[in-house]
């Protein structure tokens, strides 16, 4: 199983890019994935997405720790663990908002958290806003038609409620070719009026397989897509991609 990463501030942001990612290791063979994008009408929105970053890797390195010690570690599901990393999440964002009076349009940023186990061969994908998921050729866009979610404005709520409550959840099985991306993906424009080769973006980035043997495929793709075909991302981008069995 390997895991590819990109992140790219769009053409249209100057100062900032307010997306990110985290990617870590949960025990010996599970993997966190997770893309954020923040609300470019909130304030300081990179900061919202950079810090639930940082948070998710606290959190999972945490559990790490705690398993190194535990001598029969619980086999719960994928969805049992994202269910539980993002009601900790939500309880470490909560702490920090307080810590910091920070207002809720300080904490608008969305989240697309993914747990893939390679042993069982099964995953779970949570998604709070917009944003891309593929799972296994097949790609599910989340668009909620410029009335977007965000995790600021659920940190006051019933976790349990509100978790209930959402839908937004993929679960899939036979981990093959698996990505997930903010809503960047789907906004490249072209930046040149050359008669240049065509290509679906959305398509180059999931679903093809060049350059699979390169750590930095995904980042070879994007140069590939400016300087080739002539298109960048206008939105700023965050997408992560995990392949099985690669020759």
């Amino acid at each position: 199983m390997k895991i590819y990463s990109a992140l790219q501030i769009g053409d249209y942001h100057t100062n900032h890019c307010e997306d990110y990612l985290f990617i870590d290791s949960l025990g010996k063979n599970k993997y966190v994935a997770a893309v954020m994008d923040g609300c470019t009408m909130g304030t300081d929105s990179y900061l919202a997405s950079t810090l639930t970053g940082k948070l998710l890797r606290k959190i999972v390195k945490s559990r790490n720790y705690k398993d190194l010690y535990t001598v029969t570690p619980v086999a719960d599901t994928p969805e049992v663990i994202v269910k539980s990393v993002l009601a900790e999440l939500f309880r470490e964002l909560a702490a920090v908002k307080n810590q910091l009076l920070l207002d809720q349009d300080e904490l608008l940023t969305t989240l697309m958290l993914l747990l893939a186990d390679k042993e069982k061969n099964e995953g779970f994908v949570l998604v709070i806003g917009d944003g891309l998921v593929c799972i296994n050729g097949q790609v599910r866009v989340f668009d909620h038609d410029n009335k977007p979610d965000y995790i600021g404005f659920h940190l006051g709520k019933d976790f349990e409620e509100w978790y209930a409550g959402h839908f937004q959840k993929l679960h899939f099985h036979n981990i093959a070719d698996i990505s997930i991306a903010t809503d960047g993906i789907e906004l490249f424009t072209r930046v040149t009026e050359q008669q240049l080769d065509v290509v679906d973006p959305v398509d180059f980035l999931v679903r093809d397989t060049e350059d699979v043997a390169k750590d930095d495929m995904l980042e070879l793709k994007l140069k590939k897509l400016d300087h080739q075909f002539g298109m960048r991302p206008g939105d700023d981008l965050a997408i992560i991609r995990i392949i099985n069995n690669i020759p």
